[in-house]
């Protein structure tokens, strides 16, 4: 995990790998806090956006093969409005949705983790708070829901080196300045790959 200073006493930029969200994850107190937590990191939700999600914003795709998430209204990036967007849904992550809207009996209008956007952001504190109390390793506390959005840009702009359109259309992002932060920051995976390839193992 690497923190980033802000220029704020005590409030850094996390970027975690993906098996450190994947820990963060199993310190989750419910379901529903893990749900929140995959939104976040898989999908690339902002808190104010997770609170919107209903069962009926879920599609497959015309192929049948995939999943979008329609995010009903973005964040208003360009003093035009919010605008909704389709968000790309791993099938994983799409059977949790399933699986908890059917064990939370949720209707498909009704937001599916039924709390704001402060609570969310208290739901990835909390967890954050119990991994680093489990693992050790403090640098949790320091870990926002933000951050899972970080971590969800990252893995797919520099470990997974995608399109950059792809990614700020289902991430809602309106410019290349706007996606720029994550491109310059470089997973500990892919310095290990560049020195390899480079001959300086």
């Amino acid at each position: 995990m690497r923190l980033e200073a802000t220029g704020t006493d005590d409030q850094y930029k996390v970027w975690m790998t993906d098996a450190e969200l994947e820990r963060l994850r199993r310190h989750a107190a419910t379901h529903r806090d893990d749900l929140i937590i995959q939104l976040g990191g898989y999908v690339g939700l902002r808190a104010f956006e997770i609170a919107q999600v209903c069962p009926k914003h879920v599609k497959r795709t015309e192929d049948g093969d995939h999943y979008r998430l329609r995010v009903p209204e973005g964040k208003d990036t360009t003093g035009t409005g919010g605008k909704p967007r389709d968000a790309y849904l791993p099938a994983d992550v799409e059977a949790d949705i399933h699986r908890y809207q059917t064990a939370e009996d949720v209707a498909r209008d009704e937001p599916l983790v039924g709390i704001t956007k402060s609570a969310i952001r208290d739901v990835v504190k909390r967890t954050a708070d119990r991994a680093a109390e489990a693992t050790g390793d403090d640098d949790y506390r320091h870990v926002s829901s933000h951050d899972l959005r970080r971590r969800f840009a990252q893995r797919l702009l520099v470990d997974e080196r995608m399109n950059p359109r792809v990614v700020m259309a289902v991430g809602g992002w309106d410019s290349f300045q706007a996606i720029e932060p994550y491109l310059n920051a470089p997973t500990p995976d892919v310095v290990n790959q560049a020195f390899e390839e480079a001959g300086l193992e």
